[in-house]
């Protein structure tokens, strides 16, 4: 197996330990010609490549994650990565003390912001 392939298994892997099967099943059901470059991408790099470093455990990577995504607005994936928070083993109150600390760095508008995404994906996870 060529570096690529390896990065792509080990990627694959860990995007679904932290994302779930689910997630991972509808972007690869969606992937066309045009996005299968990116969607190779991030399988390679992003979860091939970094989450699979040893320097740091998923809890912390997942932590990190939900503050960068604070930080640059990126809504969109934050229902996605707190799901993952709580799947790399963060608690509903250690995600709700990753947003506060956001705050003074952030701003508080966007952990306003952050905490209405979180509380809604919590209450959808409690109900499961």
């Amino acid at each position: 197996m060529n570096t690529d392939e390896t990065r792509r298994a080990a990627g694959t892997q860990v995007r679904r330990a932290v994302l779930g099967d689910a997630h991972v099943d509808r972007a690869q059901a969606a992937t066309t010609e045009f996005t299968e470059p990116f969607q190779d991408l991030i399988t390679r790099y992003a979860w091939g490549e970094i989450w699979t470093r040893p320097g740091l455990d998923r809890r912390t990577r997942s932590c990190m994650v939900l503050t960068a995504l604070v930080a640059r607005g990126h809504w969109e994936e934050l229902a996605m990565h707190v799901r993952a928070a709580l799947r790399n083993g963060l608690t509903p109150d250690e995600i709700g003390e990753v947003f506060l600390q956001a705050a003074i760095y952030c701003g508080v508008p966007a952990a306003n912001k952050a905490f209405a995404i979180a509380q809604r994906v919590l209450a959808d996870s409690s109900a499961d």
